[in-house]
């Protein structure tokens, strides 16, 4: 459904905005599932970031529904916060999606991710691998060619989750500027 609603969002109605393609995918969701609210309603919904870079000024839209943007520079890795919403039904959080504008350089890095790679139980405790180990993944590796750093993750990823079953899917997008 996610997926057919943001294709026309974007394709065939050329909407580029992160924050309102947000909006507007929330609401043909929410219309979708039939999401009218009451103790009964569907809570259905999902977490994305969406990011538009315009490669001729390196300015970067971005908008996330409980996925946030990472941006490793040579001077370190700066998090930008999703809102805490998702993208369906949750009347306790329902405002509109932020739109966040960056001025990125020559040489950084921007990811987006879902939040499997950090919920991924693994390591001598059988505990999650948490955003910290990734972000510290991420500005380690940042400098390398893409294709290395999708080596390394993998490899940090599959030695951490060892013989634990994988608990959820695993996405993760860069880009170097």
């Amino acid at each position: 459904i996610g997926n057919t609603f943001l294709h026309q969002i974007v394709n065939e109605r050329k909407i580029l905005n992160p924050g309102e393609v947000l909006d507007l995918l929330r609401a043909k969701v929410i219309t979708a599932l039939s999401q009218q609210g009451g103790e009964d309603a569907r809570k259905d919904g999902m977490d994305m970031a969406i990011c538009v870079l315009d490669t001729e000024t390196n300015q970067l839209e971005y908008a996330g529904a409980n996925n946030p943007l990472y941006v490793v520079t040579g001077s370190g890795i700066k998090e930008i916060k999703p809102d805490k919403q998702p993208v369906g039904y949750m009347p306790e959080r329902s405002g509109k999606f932020t739109n966040h504008s960056i001025q990125l350089e020559e040489g950084d890095a921007v990811y987006i991710f879902s939040d499997g790679f950090a919920d991924q139980f693994g390591g001598p405790k059988g505990k999650k691998y948490k955003y910290k180990q990734l972000r510290d993944q991420l500005l380690t590796n940042y400098s390398l060619p893409m294709a290395e750093q999708k080596v390394r993750l993998l490899k940090s990823f599959n030695d951490w989750k060892g013989d634990f079953e994988q608990i959820d899917d695993v996405c993760l997008i860069g880009a170097r500027v």
